[in-house]
């Protein structure tokens, strides 16, 4: 476990961040050569688009597709795995944001920034279903054991619908900002980053209520959220003091703080490996090694590139999904693109 000096100024050791940036494996084989990296980039699909940013993504993995938040086209992008290539894009999705898939329904949720909207459509043929004005929608869920969807919106609520029917229910109100969202599946519980103070709000689904805060104090700005439901641990990112914050997910108790690259967006838990993937928009993935509950460590930094932050983990394949952006600066890069790692061993 790495804890942070009382002095505040910072972790030691920091991780270099130089450029080139190499690839740093913390461990070493028997023969004394470096194991190979823990992630392994083995393809590149393209998108189409203007420079510009890219936002969240989900999974259909019975189709075989990534869904992936195109911001800078508006428009929600479908790529064919299988494939490898961009299957179809659905314009007029303004300032899309948020994405997520229900299989039990079939059905591909969307919250929208400008125009205010979340945006239900067939998981088939991407035919809307249903349009809901929604001030500035931002992230999106699904509950599939109470059948609830929850939408961000006005960076400061989470809106509440029935998947049948879309009625609404009361909104949970939050502090401002709010940032990732998780929810447990072996419990009734939901955790939320409210990134401005600096706290992770824990919800009871089954009331829709706020019923614990759980403080993230020194390191603040917590962008980032994954959950180890078997050790009952959140892994929370946190950008002012860039940290991966561990904590008991019960009584919200930091059990250990990781040293970060700048600017992280998203966090898995690989639970087969016991491992936390960390997509930074410094351009980097932070990869960090459990060691049992209470204590991890630094295994390696793996370059991306700069403004590419949002990403999806598929532990079933042991895939990551990296979201990297079309920027001006990038002359050569044509397009925005997915780049896809393969979690090793």
């Amino acid at each position: 476990m790495i804890r942070r000096s009382r002095s505040g100024k910072g972790f030691a050791p920091r991780l270099a961040l130089a450029a080139p940036m190499l690839v740093l494996v913390a461990v070493a084989s028997l023969a004394g050569e470096p194991s190979p990296a823990p992630l392994e980039r083995v393809q590149t699909i393209a998108l189409k688009g203007p420079a510009g940013g890219l936002d969240h993504l989900a999974l259909d993995s019975r189709r075989g597709r990534l869904l992936v938040a195109n911001t800078a086209n508006n428009s929600l992008d479908v790529v064919d795995l299988k494939a490898g290539t961009l299957l179809r894009q659905v314009p007029g999705q303004g300032r899309i944001r948020g994405i997520a898939y229900a299989p039990d329904l079939d059905r591909v949720l969307v919250g929208n920034g400008t125009g205010s909207v979340f945006n239900a459509f067939d998981g088939q043929d991407y035919g809307l279903l249903k349009h809901v004005h929604l001030g500035d929608a931002d992230n999106v869920r699904y509950n599939p054991a109470t059948r609830r969807i929850y939408v961000v919106h006005a960076d400061a609520e989470l809106a509440v619908f029935d998947a049948d029917g879309y009625a609404a229910r009361s909104p949970i109100p939050l502090p401002q900002s709010v940032g990732a969202f998780q929810l447990e599946a072996g419990r009734p519980r939901m955790y939320v980053n409210a990134k401005a103070a600096g706290l992770v709000m824990c919800i009871d689904t089954r009331k829709d209520e706020i019923i614990a805060r759980f403080p993230v104090a020194p390191a603040a700005e917590n962008a980032a959220l994954a959950i180890d439901e078997r050790h009952h641990r959140l892994f929370v990112g946190c950008r002012r003091d860039p940290t991966q914050i561990v904590m008991d997910s019960d009584d919200g108790k930091v059990v250990a703080r990781v040293p970060l690259p700048g600017d992280v967006d998203d966090v898995y838990f690989d639970a087969k490996r016991g491992r936390i993937y960390a997509s930074c928009g410094d351009g980097s993935i932070a990869v960090i090694r459990r060691v049992d509950a209470d204590r991890y460590e630094s295994l390696a930094t793996i370059p991306t590139a700069r403004g590419a932050r949002t990403s999806l983990f598929d532990e079933d394949g042991g895939r990551l999904y990296v979201a990297v952006p079309r920027r001006a600066d990038r002359p050569p890069q044509e397009a925005p693109e997915v780049w896809i790692y393969q979690a090793r061993p």
